[in-house]
C-alpha cells in the first residue's frame, strides 16, 4: 500500500524563494513588517541542523513522501524531518498515520484529532496539541471543545479514564472499563470505534515520546516556535525563515564527537553482545532463572530515574484537555504497587491483537504489524563507525526491556542481557522518554552511546515509540478480549 499523490504538490524551495525574493527586498522595510524568525536552529533542539536532510536536496523518492505528506497534513512537520533518517520506517508511519486520519474510519474527523489533544496533552505535548488543535478546526470541529474537556460531548469525556491509564499505567486497565465505555446508551462507544479511539491514544502517547526524545522543535509559524527579537532579518529568504531551514552561526556539539571516556565505549558495547551470543549457543538458563532475572529487571526499573528538579505543573492550555493532572507513570514507584507480569505468551501482538484490530477496523491491524516489524528489524549492519555488525541482540533488548518497564515478559528471552547491555545513563533515557517523555532533557540525550550516529538514536527512538505503542495496546487489547468473551 502506498500513498497516492494528489494534484497539490511541493514546489522546490528554490522556485519559492526566487519568487518571494522582491518582497523579502523590496517590501518587508517598506511596510514596516515584522518578521518572525525562529527560537531554534532547525528541526531539533538535539540534533545539529548541518546533519538533518534539508528540504531541496532530497532525491525523487524522498520528494515524492514529502509531496504526499504535505498533501495529507498541509505541512511538512519537525518529526517527518527527523523521521527521514530512516525513509523506510518513514513511509510505514506516514501511511499508518495517513490511514488513521484522512480514511474513512468509525469515528469522524473531528473525534479524531480531538482524541490526538486528549493524547498528547496527558504527556504535555504542547506541540502535538497544537498540531491537533488546528487539524481540529480545519476539520470543522466546535470550537467551544477546545475551551476544556468539560466542553466536549459526553462520549469524549467519557474516554478520559482509559487515556489515563494507558498513558501512564495500562496494566490497571480491565474489562470493566472497557464495559463503561460499551454499555447500551446515547453516549456509548461501538467495538470498531473503540478500537479506533485505542489506536489513537496509543499512537500519539507513543508519538509524544518520540517528539521529546529528539528534542522536536515547534515549527516557526507554531506557538513556542518563533520571536520577533533581533537579530534582524538580514540575507536570509522569507521562505528560510519560515520553514526554518536557515543555517546558524554557532556550531553544535555532536553525538559523534569523542571524547576520553567513551572512546572504547562502542568495542566494549560489541565485545558484551558478541559474548552473549557464544554463551546464548553454549548453554541456556532453566526457566525459573528466567523468572527470576525476569522480575529483577523489573524491580530495577522502577527505580531508574534521572533526579531532576520539579516541573512546573502544566499550562492550562495543555492541561485544560484532560483530567487528573498529578497522575502518572511516576507514581507507580512511589507507592511500592507491584506490576502484575503480562506473559506475552498468553496474549501475543501476533497471535491475538493484529486479528482483533484487522477484524474492527480493517487494515489497520496491517498497518500496525509492518510498522512494528520495521522498526524492530530496521539495520544498516552499522554501530557508530564498525560496518557488518549484526546488532539484533541490542535491538531485541531495548524492545524487551520497554517492554518489561510496562510487566510485560517473554518466557524465551534471558533479561540479564539487558543488564549488560544497556548501561544506566540509557536506562535513564529509555525510562523517561517511555514512562516521562516530558522530563526528557538535551543533557540525557547527550549522556548516552556518546561515540554513535544521531541517526542512530533516532533509531533507538523509533524503536522505543513502537514498542511503548505496542505495550499499551497488548493491555487494551486483552481488556477488550475479556470483556468480549
Amino acid at each position: 500500500m502506498r500513498l497516492s499523490p494528489r494534484a497539490t504538490t511541493v514546489q522546490a524551495p528554490e522556485i519559492i524563494c526566487s519568487r518571494c525574493s522582491g518582497v523579502c527586498n523590496n517590501k518587508v522595510k517598506e511596510l514596516g513588517i515584522r518578521i518572525p524568525r525562529p527560537v531554534g536552529q532547525g528541526p531539533s533542539r538535539f540534533l545539529p541542523e548541518e546533519e538533518i536532510l534539508q528540504v531541496g536536496t532530497e532525491d525523487s523518492n524522498m520528494h515524492s513522501m514529502f509531496a504526499d505528506a504535505f498533501s495529507d497534513m498541509g505541512r511538512l512537520d519537525n518529526i517527518t524531518l527527523v523521521m527521514v533518517f530512516h525513509p523506510q520506517y518513514l513511509e510505514s508511519f506516514l501511511k499508518t498515520q495517513h490511514y488513521l486520519l484522512q480514511m474513512d474510519g468509525p469515528l469522524p474527523a473531528s473525534y479524531q484529532h480531538y482524541i490526538g489533544i486528549m493524547a498528547a496533552a496527558r504527556h504535555q505535548c504542547s506541540y502535538l496539541v497544537n498540531q491537533h488543535v488546528n487539524d481540529f478546526i480545519q476539520s470543522g470541529g466546535d470550537q467551544k471543545w477546545l475551551n476544556g474537556l468539560e466542553n466536549a460531548p459526553l462520549k469524549l469525556r467519557n474516554l478520559g479514564e482509559l487515556n489515563k491509564l494507558l498513558a501512564h499505567r495500562p496494566w490497571l486497565i480491565t474489562k470493566e472499563h472497557i464495559e463503561q465505555l460499551l454499555k447500551t446508551g446515547e453516549h456509548s462507544w461501538s467495538l470498531a470505534e473503540l478500537i479506533h479511539a485505542v489506536v489513537l491514544l496509543a499512537h500519539y502517547h507513543s508519538l509524544a515520546s518520540f517528539t521529546f526524545g529528539c528534542g522536536i522543535s515547534p515549527e516557526v509559524h507554531s506557538d513556542g516556535g518563533h520571536t520577533f527579537r533581533p537579530p534582524s532579518v538580514g540575507n536570509y529568504c522569507i521562505c528560510d525563515i519560515t520553514n526554518g531551514n536557515h543555517r546558524g552561526d554557532e556550531s553544535r556539539h555532536t553525538a559523534g564527537s569523542l571524547s576520553s571516556d567513551s572512546s572504547f565505549e562502542v568495542e566494549v558495547l560489541m565485545e558484551k553482545m558478541k559474548l552473549l551470543q557464544e554463551c546464548r549457543d553454549e548453554e541456556e538458563a532453566s526457566q525459573e532463572e528466567m523468572a527470576t532475572r525476569f522480575e529483577r529487571e523489573k524491580t530495577e526499573s522502577m527505580l531508574t530515574f534521572a533526579i531532576e528538579d520539579e516541573d512546573p505543573p502544566p499550562g492550562r492550555e495543555v492541561s485544560k484537555h484532560f483530567e487528573d493532572t498529578s497522575y502518572g507513570y511516576k507514581d507507580f514507584s512511589r507507592r511500592g504497587m507491584h506490576v502484575p507480569t503480562f506473559r506475552v505468551q498468553d496474549f501475543s501482538w501476533e497471535d491475538h491483537g493484529y486479528s482483533l484490530v484487522n477484524r474492527l477496523y480493517p487494515d489497520v491491524g496491517q498497518l500496525l504489524d509492518e510498522k512494528f516489524h520495521i522498526a524492530y528489524n530496521l539495520t544498516y549492519n552499522t554501530m557508530a563507525m564498525h560496518n557488518d555488525v549484526d546488532t539484533s541482540t541490542l535491538r531485541r533488548a531495548i524492545w524487551n526491556y520497554v517492554h518489561c518497564m510496562f510487566g510485560i515478559r517473554y518466557d524465551d528471552y534471558d533479561y540479564g542481557e539487558i543488564n549488560q547491555l544497556l548501561d544506566r545513563s540509557f536506562k535513564v533515557y529509555i525510562k523517561n522518554v517511555v514512562c516521562s517523555p516530558e522530563k526528557t532533557t538535551k543533557r540525557m540525550y547527550d549522556s548516552f552511546w556518546r561515540q554513535f550516529r544521531h541517526s542512530e538514536k533516532v533509531h533507538v527512538n523509533l524503536l522505543l515509540m513502537e514498542a511503548r505503542m505496542q505495550a499499551e495496546l497488548l493491555y487494551a487489547l486483552r481488556a477488550i478480549t475479556w470483556y468480549m468473551t
